[in-house]
């Protein structure tokens, strides 16, 4: 039985798994031997530069190039520049950080070695337009993106074909050259064309596709951009186009490696892990009711698992944003968690985004105990009202129970457990 509370050993299992997925743990064993000619880095992403810094510190010959990361992410290289920039609505450091990008990739020969460095966040991190869309253009069709409730596959597919850099475009520039992508994943799935838009492998979707999105979520596009995507001009590098003939891609970290981290410390505390899946999706709110019923169900009658246990999950839920309030896809999950517990008693739960940063709030996600709807009220912060505000953040701070990290310099994106006693 375990000697931790609940609240410690839930703190302790979003460690784990967020240390698995550090760059310094898994770029080392993967990178690849030298070339004849020269070596440059190039990346995008959370990670991206504590994955440069990692990649410095083991590699045996000369290198440079250029990675650009979230604000607040950068750490220190040596031979390879770090330039900040926005997320999640990208801005123009972003912008100027791909082009200068595409330029760094330019005249490589057979002989030379592109060393790619992605994670989560890199589509906006490499906001380079399409012919006729704006950097406005992009930011607008960003923010209506992630408020419409579409899943990342469906917002990627659109950032693709609307940018001059993503969709295999990046790794194309790189023609003749080797390029080797080493990729931490933040996407259900670990589809590599998903993880930061793709800009590095082939492409399969189409301009249409991507129609069909905006058409399905009421995305109001510009003008070029509209236009972009019905003349066809804004397709991406296919699969079995020459220029990626070079090109080879490896997942280094994953939210399945995090999880499995996580279920490891579950064991050595005498708790018995269940992993329910690292590509859970759909609506915040409808997995926190399907996520409380097996919690109940595991609590009243020792069904999948008998407690002590804890449910793991991870992936990407979406939120289609209809209050006002300070939010995320992680807290509002807890929030519609606890609504669906009901203060049912020996469950506690966190949820939380491993980069550190749930929706745009600095805040990594929350904690649940089962009185978190009462301490709600005392406080005067209707449970129900808040989370039909998308007011999760502001609910938890309240109560004391913001998860708070700070960078992590890492991303393999949600982490949810439920500890049933």
């Amino acid at each position: 039985m375990s000697t931790m509370n609940p609240r410690e050993l839930l703190a302790s299992m979003f460690t784990a798994a967020v240390d698995a997925a550090q760059p310094a743990l898994c770029i080392p064993r993967n990178l690849p031997a030298p070339p004849k000619g020269r070596t440059v880095v190039i990346g995008a992403g959370k990670a991206s530069a504590a994955m440069a810094q990692a990649l410095e510190k083991s590699w045996p010959g000369p290198l440079s190039g250029l990675v650009v990361t979230r604000y607040g992410y950068a750490v220190p290289c040596e031979r390879i520049e770090i330039v900040e920039a926005a997320h999640p609505v990208p801005d123009a450091a972003g912008r100027e950080a791909a082009q200068r990008m595409l330029r760094t990739v330019r005249g490589l020969s057979a002989d030379d070695l592109v060393i790619c460095l992605i994670s989560g966040g890199g589509s906006s991190l490499l906001p380079l337009p399409g012919e006729g869309v704006t950097l406005e253009d992009k930011q607008a069709i960003n923010r209506a993106l992630l408020a419409s409730g579409a899943s990342i596959t469906e917002m990627n597919c659109v950032r693709r074909h609307l940018s001059a850099i993503k969709g295999g475009r990046l790794a194309a520039a790189c023609h003749p050259a080797r390029v080797v992508n080493l990729l931490i994943s933040d996407v259900p799935g670990d589809n590599p064309m998903d993880i930061a838009s793709g800009p590095t492998v082939a492409d399969p979707t189409t301009c249409a596709d991507a129609l069909e999105v905006v058409r399905r979520y009421g995305i109001d596009l510009p003008a070029g951009a509209r236009r972009l995507l019905e003349s066809g001009e804004g397709e991406t590098v296919k699969p079995g186009n020459r220029r990626l003939e070079n090109v080879t891609t490896h997942i280094v970290a994953s939210p399945q490696m995090a999880l499995e981290a996580a279920a490891d410390v579950a064991r050595k505390a005498g708790v018995t892990p269940l992993i329910l899946g690292g590509s859970i999706e759909g609506e915040a709110r409808d997995v926190a009711k399907v996520m409380a019923g097996i919690a109940l169900q595991a609590r009243r009658h020792g069904q999948p698992v008998a407690g002590p246990c804890v449910l793991l999950s991870g992936g990407e839920t979406t939120v289609t944003i209809r209050g006002d309030g300070r939010g995320g896809r992680n807290v509002e999950f807890l929030l519609a968690l606890a609504v669906a517990l009901d203060g049912a008693p020996g469950i506690h739960a966190l949820a939380g985004d491993t980069d550190g940063v749930d929706g745009a709030e600095e805040i990594a996600g929350a904690f649940v105990t089962p009185d978190t709807l009462a301490r709600g009220w005392e406080r005067g912060l209707p449970p129900r009202a808040s989370l039909e505000n998308n007011d999760a953040h502001t609910f938890f701070r309240a109560l004391g129970d913001s998860l708070i990290t700070g960078p992590t310099l890492t991303n393999v994106n949600d982490f949810r457990a439920i500890y049933v006693a």
